[in-house]
């Protein structure tokens, strides 16, 4: 408020002055006028650079807001005036932006930290010019590739990968196969958008799942031999066993009871070697499935045939089998053939698996959701623990006396090769549930 007054007032002494001139001159006394006219001069000379020097200083500031140069310090003379008033707003702002700058350096240089310590490689790019605004250390070292300036140069390096993270739809996982420094890997890729006033940005995310796969893939060998040696182990001891005994009696032939013995030991020996080659039969058959032969087919069409084939077995032993599916049109790609042993298989080990129950049932159904179709077979018998369900895929594993311990493994590898999968979900006493994924 007083540096208003205080300017006011400079303007009116001004204006006085001119009047004073005009006056001076018009009574005819010009020497007064000159020296007044010389004064005036003086002091609206002095106005004129003063605002002048304000002027600049405002432009200079607007500048550096507007290049983001917070370093420029204003000396403030006279905090009373308005030079010093303003100089003093000019360092007030100056200190404010230079700590959001500082603060936001911080937080850029933690989340750079933080993002090149993951394994994942990440892009982030505009959409609309292609510039890349940003990838990590996993990027650069994954696909071997030390800068992008836009994601269009990707086309070079990576032109398989470039057009698979161009046709990538987003929000939705993606696993593709892709080149890089690691040689031939699969990735497991997902991308997401946000808008902002500068424009429409994208977020991809390149995940290297090859360890996690060749890590389950180990997993998966180490069970595998663990049964085969305890398979092998059981049949070849008994038959080293005997063997050596035979040897011994053979050595000592003192009777016609011991050819007796002969024979009922040669003969054991016999059926364990015909086990054992049955074993490695079972084996063969996993290591030996057809490839299949995609065609359309109808879901209703494989429930009502399948269920012609176990009508029998289902009535004879009484055992309630309820066919849901709400849409009667359903169609899916699929080798007629090889699901329909996928799906026997698991209904007769159902039956098996209900058969002591008081009211026993199984539901065939059939889902169509978004992304896929779910066939499922529901039971109510005895259920698993969740120790055998996570056994219960490995080749030779089973809970039945008479079991090989093939057929699930073998569903398994088929659904696999449908681009499926088969899953469970058991609890003991009260059922299992058994899904096939289609894509």
């Amino acid at each position: 408020m007083r540096l208003a007054i205080f300017d006011f007032l400079k303007m009116l002494f001004l204006l006085a002055l001119a009047v004073g001139v005009a006056l001076l001159i018009f009574k005819g006394y010009y020497g007064y006028a000159v020296l007044s006219f010389f004064m005036l001069s003086i002091f609206g000379y002095r106005l004129f650079a003063g605002h002048r020097f304000l002027y600049t200083q405002l432009r200079e500031f607007s500048e550096a807001v507007k290049y983001r140069d917070f370093t420029r310090r204003f000396v403030v003379k006279r905090k009373h005036s308005v030079e010093g008033k303003l100089f003093e707003a000019f360092n007030q702002i100056n200190e404010v932006y230079k700590n959001i700058s500082i603060d936001q350096a911080l937080q850029q240089q933690y989340l750079n930290k933080v993002i090149n310590m993951l394994d994942t490689a990440i892009l982030f790019y505009h959409v609309d010019s292609g510039k890349v605004m940003w990838l990590n250390d996993a990027f650069k070292e994954l696909f071997q590739v030390p800068h992008l300036g836009n994601i269009s140069g990707m086309k070079k390096r990576h032109a398989e990968l470039y057009e698979k993270t161009m046709l990538l739809k987003l929000g939705k996982h993606q696993m593709e196969t892709a080149h890089s420094s690691k040689g031939k890997i699969k990735l497991f890729m997902q991308s997401s958008e946000f808008e902002t006033q500068e424009g429409l940005f994208r977020v991809v995310v390149y995940q290297n799942i090859n360890e996690a796969i060749d890590e389950t893939e180990t997993k998966a060998w180490h069970k595998l031999l663990r049964v085969l040696t305890h398979e092998i182990m059981n049949s070849i001891g008994p038959i080293s066993s005997l063997a050596d005994t035979l040897h011994h009696r053979l050595e000592n032939w003192t009777s016609e009871s011991d050819l007796e013995d002969l024979k009922v030991g040669i003969f054991t020996i016999k059926r364990r070697s015909e086990g054992l080659l049955q074993f490695a039969k079972s084996y063969r058959m996993i290591n030996k499935v057809d490839q299949p032969q995609f065609a359309d087919v109808q879901v209703v069409q494989l429930f009502e045939n399948i269920y012609q084939l176990l009508e029998p077995t289902l009535l004879q032993k009484n055992i309630d089998l309820d066919i849901v599916i709400k849409n009667t049109r359903l169609v899916i790609q699929a080798d007629v053939n090889l699901l329909e042993q996928v799906i026997i298989n698991i209904l007769l080990n159902a039956i098996e698996a209900v058969k002591d129950q008081p009211e026993p049932y199984i539901t065939l159904s059939a889902i169509e959701q978004k992304d896929n179709i779910q066939i499922r077979i529901k039971d109510n018998g005895i259920g698993m623990s969740p120790e055998i369900q996570d056994q219960i895929f490995t080749p030779f594993f089973t809970t039945k006396k008479t079991g090989t311990g093939v057929g699930l493994t073998l569903s398994k590898q088929i659904m696999l090769m449908h681009h499926g999968n088969l899953a469970v979900d058991s609890k003991e006493g009260e059922g299992s549930t058994f899904t096939l994924q289609f894509p």
